[in-house]
């Protein structure tokens, strides 16, 4: 791995949900990028908003897919959130779970109870993605709130990427209750927060980590505030149009295709300031030509926009992306 991107590093961070796998089904070249860095004495760790599995599981579903990993190495919204809860109300204390079976036994384990109604008197209400989440428990977490109940997300994620495209997330539901009750969560625990990429760096006493992402807004945007580099890749749920028009707070240092880019040059993901050629394309006037892999097209488009410029084609291929990414 001389020279590769990931030989800068000493930890790498992955998202789960599309960039190893999507929902059950492992992402093409997944468990050769895992392998090769463990090969090179790399640390790893995954960290997911998803609060539908524990980390014991999810580390035995990667595990089962062929992709190495311990619980240990398993950083989930799930644990995160029941441990602050646990940090900030009385043991015991009854919390209304909005969820999978997964965030019920992280609240268990932290010494609280879960409870389902309003009349158990929820000083918390705690509230995950679960696929069985309906409007009666949605109902009972809107009084909850009402009555003063503290309420904590673990994430806002508002899609989940699927094999048939993206699926509504946790992000979606809590809008229903945001509908509701006319106000935020109290509190967000997972990705954009920072505190699953800190907590993974300190865990493995790495200096120099990297977070690889498939979302601007989750796991690109928690990098970034957790003053860690980000490789974006391309295999989930952001696509060059989202990319194009990131904000600062949510701009990688790298772009790739998928995983296999932790294996090339820093240089050759790298999104470019300045640059008129790359990979085949050149910009000249603003104007795209030449021709070459799509990703470096758009690594090449997205360092000229983010600096102002507003691009436009220069040959016919470059028309076809443009009208893909730009309309």
């Amino acid at each position: 791995m001389s020279d590769a991107l990931a030989d800068g590093y000493d930890l790498v961070v992955f998202d789960l949900d599309g960039v190893i796998y999507l929902i059950d089904k492992p992402i093409e070249g997944a468990a050769e990028a895992v392998e090769r860095l463990r090969g090179a004495g790399t640390a790893v760790a995954y960290a997911t908003n998803n609060a539908s599995r524990r980390a014991g599981d999810v580390a035995a579903l990667l595990t089962g897919m062929g992709v190495p990993a311990a619980a240990d190495e398993v950083l989930t919204s799930a644990g995160a959130a029941a441990a602050m809860l646990a940090g900030r109300l009385p043991a015991g204390a009854p919390v209304l779970v909005v969820g999978a079976e997964a965030l019920r036994a992280e609240v268990r384990d932290a010494g609280l109870t879960p409870v389902e109604r309003l009349d158990d008197e929820p000083a918390a209400v705690v509230q995950g993605y679960g696929p069985d989440v309906g409007w009666k428990i949605l109902a009972e977490a809107s009084l909850a709130v009402r009555a003063g109940a503290l309420w904590m997300a673990t994430n806002t994620d508002r899609t989940l990427p699927s094999p048939r495209g993206p699926l509504p997330g946790n992000g979606s539901l809590v809008s229903v209750l945001r509908t509701a009750l006319n106000r935020e969560p109290d509190v967000v625990v997972g990705k954009p927060a920072p505190a699953l990429f800190e907590t993974a760096a300190s865990k493995s006493g790495a200096r120099r980590p990297l977070v690889v992402g498939d979302r601007l807004d989750t796991d690109i945007e928690g990098a970034v505030g957790a003053g860690m580099d980000s490789l974006l890749v391309l295999t989930g749920v952001s696509g060059p149009a989202d990319l194009l028009a990131a904000p600062p707070s949510r701009r990688p240092a790298y772009v790739a295709a998928d995983l296999s880019g932790l294996f090339g040059p820093a240089e050759a993901a790298r999104v470019p300031a300045g640059t008129a050629e790359l990979g085949g394309w050149r910009l000249a006037d603003g104007r795209l030509s030449g021709a070459g892999a799509a990703v470096d097209a758009l690594r090449l488009l997205t360092g000229f926009v983010w600096d102002g410029g507003k691009p436009q084609a220069g040959s016919d291929e470059a028309g076809k992306l443009l009208g893909e990414w730009l309309g």
